[in-house]
């Protein structure tokens, strides 16, 4: 191997994201090792030519950098802390990226266990989407000591177009993760109603979408979700239940800050009413069809 590629790399949590972040490693020349507790999700990661593991120990022994691609700061923590955690098993001086959305109090928490250990410590919230994920174009908000920053760049720029550098200290990439969080939790209820709006208005939703994204009222959301509530295919690209997370970081960092969140508020009563409807795991576009079931309308693959 080069000087590029010869850092060994973890990936845990072999989703949509950390696949496509393991297979855009493996195309730069990086031999890459993971671990997902879902064995459907090693048996993809197999298939793809990625070497699996029965544990995060397992996965992570020896190696130089570990990927966290997981739900949240609680996964994270068992991850690389717990029976088998992938921490201990990393090669002296080795460095965690940390992925998953949480608090920056969690975050900073999570530096200073690594700092016990003798690890480095990259704050690395991703956004960009599976699609982006396997084309290595995700966008990073990194913050962690420059000399952090330096020793990971060839595997920043194997995963993302975009890394921002926002900081030394664990916690900054968090917070700037959770402002894009709220933001797209609201686009998204606000994407489901809008064109369920539309369908209690006896339009042509396809037309309607059409229409918006050529028109200012568009957003990035409405125009990645809505063709998912038009196609009636609710397979989850990112699941209801991230954002009833999400957005409840949202209310919680409020609420601290004694700063009003009041639309965010609005957003997440959305997410939570669509999960207790029993859509949390299917795709966050399902706000659409928790609202088009309150009101006795039909969407594409309701009827299914």
């Amino acid at each position: 191997m080069n000087a590029t590629t010869d850092l060994r790399i973890c990936v845990l949590g072999l989703g949509s994201m950390g696949l496509g972040m393991a297979a855009s490693l493996r195309k730069r020349g990086f031999a890459v090792t993971g671990y997902d507790p879902n064995a459907e999700a090693l048996k993809r990661f197999a298939e793809a030519g990625g070497q699996g593991a029965a544990s995060p120990a397992e996965a992570a022994r020896g190696a130089d950098v570990v990927l966290s691609v997981v739900v949240n700061a609680a996964q994270t923590e068992t991850a690389l802390f717990g029976p088998d955690g992938a921490a201990p098993a990393l090669a002296r001086g080795g460095i965690v990226v940390s992925s998953a959305t949480m608090s920056p109090e969690a975050a900073r928490a999570l530096a200073a266990r690594c700092a016990e250990l003798g690890l480095g410590y990259l704050d690395a919230p991703i956004s960009g989407g599976a699609v982006r994920a396997a084309a290595g174009e995700l966008t990073i908000m990194a913050s962690g000591p420059a000399g952090v920053f330096q020793r990971l760049r060839p595997v920043l720029d194997a995963i993302a177009a975009k890394v921002y550098e926002l900081g030394d200290d664990a916690g900054t990439g968090a917070a700037f993760k959770i402002v894009n969080q709220l933001l797209a939790g609201v686009h998204i209820a606000a994407a489901c109603e809008a064109i369920t709006f539309a369908k209690a208005m006896n339009l042509d939703i396809a037309k309607v979408y059409e229409v918006i994204t050529a028109s200012a009222g568009n957003s990035w959301m409405f125009e990645n979700r809505v063709p998912h509530i038009l196609d009636g295919d609710y397979a989850p690209r990112s699941a209801v239940e991230i954002f009833t997370k999400d957005l409840g970081i949202v209310s919680d960092i409020g609420r601290g800050l004694k700063f009003p969140t009041p639309i965010a508020a609005m957003a997440l009563q959305m997410f939570v009413m669509t999960a207790a409807a029993g859509m949390g795991r299917d795709d966050d576009a399902s706000v659409a069809r928790m609202i088009a079931g309150l009101v006795g309308l039909e969407l594409p693959g309701m009827g299914a």
